[in-house]
């Protein structure tokens, strides 16, 4: 016979309340619990029960309003403030967490899951050390604990300590083999490292072992997206989120791939969706995507208040906030104020690698200069390891060490980086030798006979090609100075329509006049918003020298400008700089000087069957020597009256986002012409590999002057007239 219910003792209803609960029985659970509180308004055991099933059900501010009654009782145990301290932390308020946290091991400092909650709290805020002492308490009280293991796991990667972390997660997996959280943080962390196949097979196990673990989905889509394999990092996003339509981390993942594919109008809208979905009182990150999103916009206002909303935020989207801001201030040629950023995110984050990579391009080093020690102590013992921030101080400290006039040093930083940076992704130069023919082949001459596609408007495009680092941001900067001409900086548009459209080049051949027209529109309508009501509009994307041939058959009435640089000057710049564009051929001697040469043979192609109207080539050493006469002939080219404005072109204010972005907002300077003299001992297999003798090399860089070569033409053909007689 069972006691009915208005005969129990409040002990008694609690009692079997618990086990209605833990029964799986919520709603008997329940009812028991009103009736204590009916009888005892704020009988703390009830409360916390109460709370406890409003969180099982997804109910959180519910659940933290019974924990916090519950808390107020006189004897309410440890645990409950402890418990109050997670569901805190879950739904964003850190500072309540961490007060619940303090107060549950306060009273309770044997309480294995108060110091374990509490840890997580300070982490989540950015009080690294202090979690890391809550959470090796833990695992001293309890080494059995597999998810401190994996806590503490957490807290010191977040501090940098990568094999530290490593082990604590081995730890919890030897301890719980198909402990999905474990096997997710250690694909992130392994990702970190530069492992990528292993970082991907641990992210396929934790999917394996928990399919709906969301951590796991993003992580194998971070492993392909450090890989520029941007189509599997979608598939991965794609996947999570047939399940969870509006997960704030895979919208905010997805929303960075189609920034960097240039799909930015997409993008946008994923970033606003993972801020709205990302917990209350707002993500960090979420914020920092969305900042990043509309700073590729230009929609500069927009992007720093991200990113300030951000760097209020705790956790570990400040100090991404604050770079963020002094790159835009970069971008923007307030080289001042973007030092003084960067000088302040170092003065709280010493060990960040960011800052000290984007204030090594500002910063002029000279000897004895104290930053160079302090960036080479964080590749020492304790220094940072996660491998892409190690690469890039190796890139900042032989910067600096070029500028303090020691070759040696900062090639022995400069190997290292490039080494680093190969090693993170497969490239076949044969494969590209062939790609450069196979382009060639694709469009003979006679295809540039054929009737060209009528396509409206073509006229305002104007390419600027090249090798990067030869001079094209110095071009775009110049024709960007006339009123007339929008800069657009490097735009993708081009390379996405050619992918979209299959096999590049071999696809050439499938298309019709109707095609190319098409195509022709589709690349103008996606950068009309870029132009405003100029008349022309500079894509300055190096690479689209592959596509000279293809923009002439969609934009016939196009301009292509061509730069030409000295090969070893242009190569050294290359190999000196850690691209944040993806320049695979860039980072191993041999190679770079392979894709210069393949590069040379396709662009003497474009010169031999492209129309002299719409293709121009300019020398960046005759831009040096006098740059009147080669700005007007741009600006002559591009179909536009003469504006002095031209040659202030380092006073222009618009957004500059390339790696020549420092460079090009002072005066000319001549120190660049032939600089690869001064290393040529370090540069023995690109120099080789382009043909080049240091010892023959005449002192003047061997290039071909476009201005001679001007000349030379113009003497043979007076020289081809017949003589009058007299």
């Amino acid at each position: 016979m069972t006691t009915s219910p208005q005969t129990l003792t409040v002990d008694q209803a609690l009692t079997q309340a618990n086990a209605h609960w833990n029964a799986g029985q919520a709603d008997q659970a329940e009812r028991l619990c009103q009736q204590v509180l009916a009888l005892w308004p704020g009988q703390s055991d009830a409360l916390h029960l109460m709370g406890l099933m409003a969180h099982a059900y997804g109910n959180l501010d519910v659940a933290i309003e019974h924990l916090r009654r519950a808390c107020q009782a006189p004897r309410a145990p440890a645990i409950y403030q402890s418990n109050l301290a997670e569901m805190c932390r879950q739904s964003g308020q850190l500072v309540d967490a961490e007060q619940a946290g303090r107060r549950a091991v306060a009273l309770d400092a044997g309480l294995v899951a108060g110091w374990n909650n509490l840890g997580i709290v300070l982490q989540e805020a950015g009080k690294l050390d202090e979690s890391r002492t809550c959470l090796e308490r833990v695992v001293a009280l309890e080494p059995g604990y597999a998810e401190a293991q994996n806590n503490l796991g957490n807290t010191l990667k977040r501090l940098g300590l990568l094999e530290e972390a490593r082990a604590r997660y081995q730890q919890a997996l030897d301890l719980v083999p198909t402990y999905a959280e474990a096997l997710s943080n250690l694909s992130n962390l392994l990702t970190d490292l530069g492992l990528h196949d292993e970082a991907l097979a641990y992210a396929r196990r934790a999917i394996e072992a928990n399919p709906r673990l969301s951590d796991a989905y993003i992580n194998a889509a971070a492993v392909e997206v450090a890989r520029d394999r941007y189509e599997d990092a979608l598939r991965w996003v794609s996947s999570l989120m047939i399940a969870v339509p509006m997960h704030a981390g895979a919208l905010g993942v997805r929303a960075t791939i189609l920034r960097r594919l240039g799909r930015l109008d997409e993008a946008l809208a994923d970033a606003r969706s993972a801020v709205a979905a990302a917990p209350a009182p707002g993500n960090g990150e979420a914020l920092n995507i969305l900042g990043e999103v509309l700073q590729a916009q230009d929609r500069i206002d927009e992007a720093m208040a991200a990113y300030d909303s951000a760097a209020q935020l705790p956790g570990f989207g400040r100090e991404k906030a604050l770079i963020n801001r002094g790159v835009v201030l970069m971008e923007q040629g307030d080289r001042a104020a973007a030092q003084t950023a960067f000088e302040g995110v170092l003065a709280q984050y010493p060990r960040s690698a960011s800052a000290w990579f984007n204030l090594a391009d500002l910063h002029d080093f000279v000897p004895g200069d104290a930053a160079i020690p302090a960036m080479e102590a964080l590749l020492g013992p304790g220094g940072v390891q996660v491998q892409a921030d190690r690469t890039a101080l190796h890139f900042a400290i032989g910067k600096a060490w070029m500028d303090a006039g020691d070759p040696e040093r900062a090639f022995s930083h400069l190997d290292a980086g490039n080494r680093q940076k190969r090693a993170t992704f497969a490239y076949d130069a044969n494969a590209i030798d062939s790609w450069f023919s196979a382009i060639a082949a694709a469009f003979p001459a006679a295809m540039f006979a054929r009737p060209r596609a009528a396509t409206e408007g073509s006229e305002r495009a104007v390419f600027v090609v090249g090798m990067p680092r030869s001079g094209t941001t110095l071009i775009e900067q110049i024709l960007a100075s006339h009123p007339a001409v929008a800069g657009a900086g490097e735009l993708a548009t081009l390379q996405t329509i050619v992918q979209q459209g299959g096999g590049y080049p071999a696809i050439v051949q499938q298309f019709s006049a109707e095609t190319e027209v098409a195509l022709g529109q589709r690349y103008l309508g996606a950068v009309a918003p870029l132009g405003g009501n100029h008349r022309r509009l500079v894509d300055k994307m190096p690479s689209n020298f592959l596509f000279a041939g293809l923009i002439h058959r969609i934009l016939p009435d196009a301009r292509i400008v061509h730069v030409r640089r000295d090969p070893a000057d242009t190569c050294l710049s290359c190999y000196t700089k850690l691209f944040t564009r993806e320049q695979l051929f860039s980072y191993d001697q041999i190679e770079l000087a392979r894709f210069y040469l393949g590069y040379e043979r396709l662009m003497a192609h474009w010169r031999a069957v492209l129309p002299a109207d719409r293709f121009l080539e300019v020398c960046y050493e005759d831009v040096v020597a006098d740059i009147e006469p080669e700005a007007r002939r741009l600006v002559e080219f591009c179909g536009l009256d003469w504006d002095p404005g031209c040659l202030d072109f380092h006073t222009t204010a618009r957004t500059i986002r390339t790696a020549s972005l420092n460079q090009v907002r002072r005066p000319l300077y001549r120190s660049s012409i032939g600089r690869w003299r001064a290393y040529a001992d370090h540069l023995g297999p690109l120099l080789e590999t382009l043909g080049i003798d240091p010892a023959a090399a005449p002192a003047v860089a061997p290039v071909e002057s476009v201005a001679a070569t001007r000349a030379t033409k113009a003497a043979a053909k007076r020289a081809q007239k017949p003589v009058a007689g007299h």
